[in-house]
């Protein structure tokens, strides 16, 4: 049995993302392929080589791949696929984009966004907003997989010496081409990957007010995340999103400041390991999973917060 991972990175660095699929990969069991696809991405494949437990790195440098186009990138993991039991690649927007195409090109089934490892065939994703925790087996020979990378610990980044094998072979689809992209750049941490995390919600009432979180953030070196209702609003902009619908976070704090804490949102943010929520509403549903709570006007709070870091 072997297992081929598809490594997320942006063609200089490896992502973090991609050594959470590893670790799930090695509770699966079996030999562990890396393949990384991009352009004059040779840098990042040195990375994967690294990696403890990979057998070895495929590199597909080709400017077909330099964009991630998931038309392209499907073709080539499903052209990969004879030889794998699983396929596995981070649940980020690449891999949403990316495995299921594969597993269309394959004819089977994908076992999207697991948390937990049962058996070779067997795993547990979350459904229902998080609210319950499905168990699925899949009979298909090539298992394709999206791993929620929340559920799992990184593996470590340092003491493996994989052998790194160029691939030939170039797929095309001609079905898309890249146009352009609009990068947002800041020099707080990503949302995904960082340690602290502060959110705010529709509390706040106005991008204005929002500028409360972001000095926040920059005293306690933390990445900013928001509500849906907040984004929609214009309080903040969409890849500040976290919830079902926006990105998952599991940050060592989370401080969520003026939320309600609907589902949707808990979805996203639940697995954190310690829970701060500022709500003057004492009923907030926020207040069922914080580990800690404070009834509170937020713009008392967060200025006396501020002067106090």
């Amino acid at each position: 049995m072997a297992i081929l991972v598809i490594a997320e990175h942006d063609n200089q660095a490896l992502k973090p993302a991609t050594l959470c699929a590893v670790s799930a990969a090695q509770q699966i069991g079996g030999e562990l392929d890396l393949l990384v696809m991009g352009q004059d991405c040779g840098v990042v494949a040195e990375t994967a080589a690294k990696v403890p437990g990979v057998r070895k790195v495929l590199l597909a440098d080709h400017q077909a791949y330099g964009h991630q186009l998931a038309e392209n990138g499907s073709g080539l993991v499903a052209g990969l696929a004879e030889g794998y039991s699983h396929l596995l690649m981070p649940s980020t927007s690449n891999g949403k984009n990316l495995m299921p195409r594969v597993a269309a090109l394959l004819d089977v089934g994908q076992i999207s966004d697991i948390i937990r490892v049962e058996s070779a065939d067997t795993f547990a994703r979350p459904i229902y907003a998080g609210n319950a925790i499905a168990t699925v087996q899949s009979l298909d020979a090539v298992k394709v997989i999206t791993v929620r990378t929340t559920g799992f610990d990184a593996a470590a980044a340092e003491g493996g010496d994989a052998v790194v094998e160029t691939i030939g072979q170039v797929f095309e689809a001609g079905t898309s081409r890249f146009v352009s992209e609009q990068l947002a750049r800041s020099e707080r941490p990503e949302l995904t990957s960082a340690r602290v995390v502060i959110s705010g919600g529709r509390g706040l009432g106005s991008k204005e007010n929002f500028q409360l979180i972001e000095r926040l953030a920059d005293k306690l070196g933390a990445a900013i995340g928001a509500s849906r209702a907040a984004v929609d609003a214009g309080y903040a902009a969409n890849d500040m999103q976290v919830g079902q619908t926006g990105k998952i976070v599991a940050p060592e704090l989370y401080i969520a400041v003026g939320l309600s804490g609907a589902i949707q949102h808990l979805a996203g943010m639940k697995d954190a390991k310690v829970i701060v929520a500022i709500n003057k509403d004492e009923e907030a549903p926020i207040f069922q999973v914080a580990d800690y709570g404070l009834v509170a006007d937020l713009f008392e709070v967060l200025p006396e917060l501020e002067k106090a870091l």
